[in-house]
Formats: structure tokens, sequence, C-alpha cells
């Protein structure tokens, strides 16, 4: 990987983690972490290699789902509570979703 390269996905894992970790807006920690994951995505497949790009399909579909979840979860929340203030999380459903979404994105057991 050449040093352009290197430079662009360093930054942008630092710019995703800055969002996500600065946001108090449900889309914008989203954004954050999608920007996170779309950093990594070329690190797992950087070698050519058939089984790199199989884990890095996989990562991505997995990815993508969680951060369905955590949509769903957010806009359940707002239904519910009228708030996309992440602080205001109060319905029960939405911090079951919102756990479960943040638990796939961390690869916690089961999900790992």
């Amino acid at each position: 990987m050449n040093p352009q390269a290197k430079l662009i996905s360093a930054t942008s894992l630092l710019l995703g983690t800055s969002i996500t970790i600065s946001s108090n807006h449900w889309v914008m920690a989203w954004v954050g972490l999608e920007i996170n994951t779309l950093a990594v995505l070329p690190l797992i497949s950087k070698s050519h290699h058939p089984r790199a790009i199989e884990a890095s399909t996989k990562y991505f579909l997995t990815q993508a789902a969680a951060s369905t979840l955590l949509l769903f979860s957010s806009m359940t929340n707002a239904w519910f509570s009228g708030q996309w203030d992440i602080t205001q999380l109060t319905h029960p459903m939405s911090c079951m979703l919102l756990t479960t979404a943040i638990s796939i994105k961390l690869g916690l057991v089961p999900f790992h």
C-alpha cells in the first residue's frame, strides 16, 4: 500500500472516530461509524487473495446490518419519545436494539 493510501486511511479512521465521539445526534454518530467501516475495508482486502476479499465482503455486510439496526433503533426512539438526541434514549426497545447494534459493531460474543 502506498504512503498516500495509508495517510488517507489513517486520516479517515481518526475523522470517523472523532465524529462518532463528539456527536450529539444519532445520524452523525452513524456517519462516523460508517466512515470507520469504509476506512477499514481496504486494510482487510489489501492482499488480493480470495479469502481476503471474502473476509472484507463479510465484514462489510455485517457492519451494514449493524448500521441499519442502529438507525432503526434511533428511529424507534424518535418515534416513541420525539427526541433524536443520543442522551434521550428512553424507550426499552430502542435501548435493546442499540445495545445489539453496538455489540455487532464491536464484535462482542455471540456476534463475533
